[in-house]
């Protein structure tokens, strides 16, 4: 609930909110990731790794504030819970992007990665909403039982 009221799923704030978190994570991620690779003289494999363990805990921590307006305290298993979307939904982008570039080889890489962006953006969305922050009549989901 937002401010006492069920959030509003078709709001622009839900899908400005969706829209600007993960557009903010992709920053976060390009900023560490160049950075990392200026800077320090780290190599870019590496550097990149470091930049999207660093937006994956961003973007996580943008989408259940701003995107689905959870205002219960941050727990681990919310966290590995998008964690998983987040690698399924990044991996499906890059199997997608390679099946295209694969079956339609004279396709220009920008646009399979267009398309498969876009693919795996609503997967990770689905993925979010209904598991990583889902929501009953009385809030967001309770934690798992231990």
């Amino acid at each position: 609930m937002a401010n006492g009221r069920p959030l509003d799923y078709r709001s622009f704030r839900h899908w400005g909110g969706f829209i600007f978190s993960g557009g903010s994570a992709f920053l976060v991620d390009a900023g560490i990731t160049t950075g990392l690779i200026h800077f320090t003289g780290l190599g870019p494999f590496i550097s990149r790794l470091i930049g999207i363990g660093c937006a994956m805990v961003f973007a996580w921590l943008m989408h259940r504030r701003v995107t689905f307006a959870i205002e219960a305290p941050p727990r681990f298993g919310e966290f590995a819970r998008f964690a998983v979307v987040s690698g399924s939904a990044n991996a499906l982008n890059y199997a997608i992007y390679a099946a295209i570039l694969l079956v339609w080889p004279p396709t220009l890489p920008l646009a399979a990665l267009v398309v498969s962006t876009g693919i795996a953006t609503c997967a990770s969305y689905l993925g979010f909403r209904f598991g990583v922050f889902r929501r009953t009549e009385e809030g967001p989901s309770p934690p798992p039982a231990s």
